[in-house]
């Protein structure tokens, strides 16, 4: 019977051999899911063999990893701003880049806001970290995706905060009623262009939906519509945030200066690039 070191030592190597990046990693995490352990709990369990059920369930899930299916596909879920969420094919898997906009508009919102609009929010994760941080807010989520909304819906539940957010599907700001005005509006929409999808990774690329990640005009084409019609809904000195692709900062700021925001703010992600973009009103 193969050993738990064993194990991952063969995964490891298969998912090498598909160009899987940090193949160990990857190794370590779907073992822990099957065995039920925390993955540095393996270290100190190296010599436990598999039984058969163990390594057949370890299989199918490397078979599936080793087709370059999603990591958090397989798992069937990821953290995010620490909240378990559920991850499926029906929106994007939430990324630590998004984690770091939700970081930068609790840094930079100043007082905290009554009403908040997630526009594109997919599985939900902006609209729920920001929930948990201002547990006084009124959280409206929109999506065009009924199968995003659905999971959003999934998600909200069983983070107990089913009864915090208003989920509308919509394209952008067309189902809010006319009067709606927020304190914050808040995007990560589709901001890649054609090349940019077809270079990206399989894992993008053949398991996540195109629709929420691909965008006209060089990628800028959402942004620059959420951009615009935000100032329309948004309340006095209230605050627009949104995550942005390569190049797009210098347009977006000459299309604010003109459009009702007092003020705007280019911001980089940790590895130094262009990745926020705030305006306030």
């Amino acid at each position: 019977m193969l050993t738990v070191l064993e194990v991952v030592k063969k995964t490891s190597e298969f998912f090498a051999s598909k160009g899987i990046e940090s193949p160990r990693l990857n190794a370590e995490l779907l073992l822990g899911h099957v065995l039920g352990l925390p993955r540095m709990r393996l270290y100190l369990e190296f010599e436990r063999p598999l039984s058969e059920a163990e390594l057949t369930a370890v299989r199918e899930l490397v078979r599936r990893r080793g087709r370059r299916e999603p990591l958090q596909h397989v798992l069937g879920h990821t953290d995010f701003c620490g909240l378990r969420l559920k991850t499926d094919g029906r929106a994007l898997i939430p990324r630590p880049e998004t984690e770091l906009l939700v970081e930068t508009v609790v840094a930079r919102v100043g007082t905290a806001p009554a009403t908040i609009l997630d526009l594109g929010t997919g599985s939900g994760a902006i609209a729920l970290a920001l929930a948990v941080a201002y547990p006084q807010a009124a959280v409206t989520a929109i999506d065009e995706s009924p199968g995003a909304l659905e999971l959003a819906r999934e998600n909200a539940a069983s983070t107990g905060l089913a009864d915090r957010i208003t989920f509308v599907q919509s394209d952008w700001f067309e189902g809010l009623p006319k009067e709606a005005r927020f304190d914050l509006v808040v995007s990560n929409p589709p901001y890649l262009s054609q090349d940019e999808v077809g270079s990206a990774e399989p894992e993008v690329r053949e398991h996540e939906p195109i629709g929420a990640l691909l965008a006209g005009d060089a990628g800028l084409a959402d942004l620059e519509r959420i951009s615009l019609l935000a100032a329309a809904v948004l309340q006095p000195a209230g605050m627009l945030a949104v995550e942005t692709g390569t190049g797009h900062h210098a347009r977006l700021a000459l299309l604010l200066s003109g459009a009702g925001y007092a003020r705007s703010e280019s911001l980089k992600d940790l590895s130094g690039r262009d990745r926020f973009f705030l305006a306030w009103r």
